[in-house]
């Protein structure tokens, strides 16, 4: 596989991944899936905006420019098709730095909402009930909040989708760093004769990234 194959491969991912995580967001505004009288209901981790800043616009440039890099030649570099493609593999280490950074702030911002559990009432207060994540493995105990209703379930789900798929767009832009770097190194496969070794080198360090992650 080329670099500028896989970087578009990686691309195309990362977009529909960067629009669900966006949508998840945007309901949890909506406790339960029902719109709440006072803004000062909805969870505090909501208002960070993890999944429409984070896994979503700072996803979205990254994903644009893996997406380009097939046919970005930075115009040649003066003529030199070759120094163009090294170029533009090389800022897309840039690009998919920023998008790791998006993913893990996303990651993080779902991980604390997690163990923190919802917002919701309790008798005429609205509390967090739920400590370090005592709720997740003891499901009697969501009775607790009152209203908005089926707001653990709600939050659990949305947030749980949101720290799997930023997980995901992490490993892919993380992906596209040692893509990025072989692309620098060897250039396209169409560039030099080291397409061969880039992909041995490029699939032993994905593998090796898989089992750090499992």
């Amino acid at each position: 596989m080329c670099t500028g194959d896989c970087a578009k491969c990686l691309g195309i991912t990362l977009i529909p991944l960067a629009v669900l995580c966006t949508l998840a967001n945007i309901l949890l505004f909506f406790p339960g899936g029902k719109v709440v009288d006072k803004n000062e209901h909805i969870t505090d981790e909501v208002w960070y905006f993890g999944g429409i800043v984070g896994s979503g616009l700072l996803m979205i440039f990254p994903a644009l420019v893996f997406l380009g890099l097939k046919n970005n030649d930075c115009c040649g570099c003066c003529g030199n098709e070759s120094c163009g493609k090294r170029f533009a593999m090389f800022s897309s280490i840039i690009f998919a730095a920023v998008g790791v950074l998006g993913a893990g702030y996303c990651f993080a911002l779902s991980a604390v909402a997690l163990n923190k559990g919802p917002k919701c009432e309790i008798g005429q207060q609205w509390v967090y009930p739920f400590q370090n994540g005592d709720y997740l493995s003891n499901h009697t105990i969501w009775d607790k909040c009152k209203s908005p209703e089926n707001i653990v379930p709600w939050n659990l789900t949305l947030f749980s989708l949101l720290l799997v798929m930023s997980g995901i767009q992490a490993v892919l832009c993380g992906i596209q760093v040692v893509n990025g770097l072989l692309g620098t190194i060897c250039g396209d496969c169409k560039c030099c004769g080291c397409c061969g070794v880039s992909n041995y080198v490029f699939l032993l360090s994905f593998c090796v990234l898989m089992h750090l992650i499992s």
